[in-house]
């Protein structure tokens, strides 16, 4: 590309690599060590969301995604499944909202919430990738530690949101 009397040229690999992001795929760069596929779970089981069911102000959320932002993902109950087989504990369910894709790789918390956000429509994958962006990201990691540790405070909370696995 010209502009003006200085030539520019695109890296192709930069460019994929931002496509990559904004439609969900993510370098090796910004994967969790953590997050890493279950040898458990097989890709016919599907992507899933696993909320605590047991919680008012998380069930009010679920209720308002499938309504509004009506991702492709089941959305379940922790209580409801065999942890087990989608490598999670009640620990981690407890104190966070898991995402588990179709290749078996879990997320929580405010990247379960990406997670689930980018099998929706528009806009909701571009919302995501902007959430998971460097800068952004921590922000909201943080935003969604504050407001699960004080659940039990919100509108739609039950006893059940003040207990806690710790």
């Amino acid at each position: 590309m010209v502009t003006g009397s200085r030539r520019e040229t695109r890296n192709p690999e930069s460019c994929s690599r931002i496509t990559d992001y904004i439609h969900g795929g993510e370098s090796a760069a910004t994967i969790d060590p953590a997050e890493t596929a279950r040898p458990s779970y097989t890709a016919r089981m599907g992507a899933v969301l696993v909320f605590d069911g047991d919680c008012g102000f998380c069930t009010a959320c679920v209720e308002f995604t499938r309504r509004w932002i009506r991702p492709s993902v089941d959305i379940q109950p922790w209580q409801f499944l065999d942890l087990a087989d989608y490598g999670l504990t009640e620990e981690q369910c407890a104190e966070a909202v898991q995402f588990v894709a179709t290749d078996g790789r879990i997320h929580s918390g405010s990247r379960a919430v990406t997670g689930m956000l980018r099998t929706a429509h528009r806009p909701w994958p571009w919302i995501a990738a902007l959430a998971d962006a460097p800068g952004i990201a921590p922000i909201a990691a943080s935003a969604y530690r504050l407001v699960a540790r004080n659940r039990y405070r919100l509108p739609g909370s039950t006893p059940a949101c003040a207990a806690s696995p710790r």
